[in-house]
């Protein structure tokens, strides 16, 4: 399954973490970033996000660009692995747009590929997950 692994765009700082929203500078980056996906030869046919605040007001624009859903999945959370990835995509048509957290991109893309692209805000990297 290729998966669109995305960084959350820039949010403001603030307690409590999970209600963090988007900056303007933010939304702007969910915008691009939706349409930089969209431009693909094969766009992303659903979004599945974090239930965290700022992924999902990333994941909107997103999915609204794509013309798909938006999926809230718990195992996107902070902490999230290569195999809380996999339930979440588990069963979704492919390709996917998955909004997560750093330093969980990250970790997610070293455990699967061997490598680290450095996620930035509002930045996304392709993977191909296996079951």
């Amino acid at each position: 399954m290729r998966v669109h692994l995305c960084r959350h765009a820039e949010a403001s700082p603030g307690e409590p973490d999970e209600l963090r929203e988007l900056t303007e500078a933010g939304w702007s980056a969910a915008r691009r970033l939706g349409e930089d996906l969209a431009e693909l030869d094969e766009p992303p046919r659903v979004v599945v996000t974090s239930p965290l605040v700022r992924a999902r007001q990333t994941a909107d624009p997103v999915a609204e660009r794509l013309g798909c859903d938006v999926l809230v999945r718990d195992e996107l959370r902070p902490g999230a692995t290569a195999d809380s990835l996999r339930t979440a995509v588990d069963g979704l048509p492919s390709p996917v747009a998955a909004v997560c957290h750093q330093p969980d991109c990250s970790g997610i893309m070293q455990a699967i590929t061997g490598r680290d692209p450095g996620f930035r805000v509002g930045e996304s990297f392709p993977l191909e997950l296996e079951p």
